[in-house]
């Protein structure tokens, strides 16, 4: 069942070796007691970090690496490369005049890489 992501949802690349965690742009949404995210936080650095290294080579760094290693697949550091926003995104739910982020939306970066969530970053509080 498809879940609202917020500050701090656990994304994984598909070409990243680390996992990463969302950071929506500051909203006056919440939910969990976190900042509510929708699907224009996409934005590479400020809302998208790195996934440590990039394995993929289709990313020029990582080809150049390569080259540089006689063909060897030589992983480059991540610098996630993401213009589109996510997608699906959830279309009944509106956050500041777009979608909200959902965990079964996915963003593409254009060097190759799918970024999914595996946790949409809400916690479960007991209520004593």
């Amino acid at each position: 069942m498809p879940q609202q992501t917020c500050m701090g949802a656990m994304m994984k690349c598909t070409f990243g070796l680390a996992p990463s965690t969302l950071i929506p742009t500051p909203k006056p949404i919440m939910t969990s007691h976190m900042v509510a995210a929708n699907i224009m936080d996409h934005v590479p650095m400020m809302n998208i970090p790195p996934f440590g290294m990039c394995n993929c080579p289709g990313n020029p760094m990582v080809a150049a690496a390569t080259a540089a290693a006689l063909g060897v697949l030589t992983p480059m550091p991540c610098i996630p490369n993401t213009p589109a926003p996510w997608s699906p995104g959830a279309a009944t739910v509106m956050l500041n005049n777009a979608p909200a982020l959902d965990n079964i939306s996915m963003l593409t970066c254009i060097w190759g890489g799918v970024i999914t969530f595996s946790n949409a970053g809400q916690t479960t509080h007991m209520i004593p």
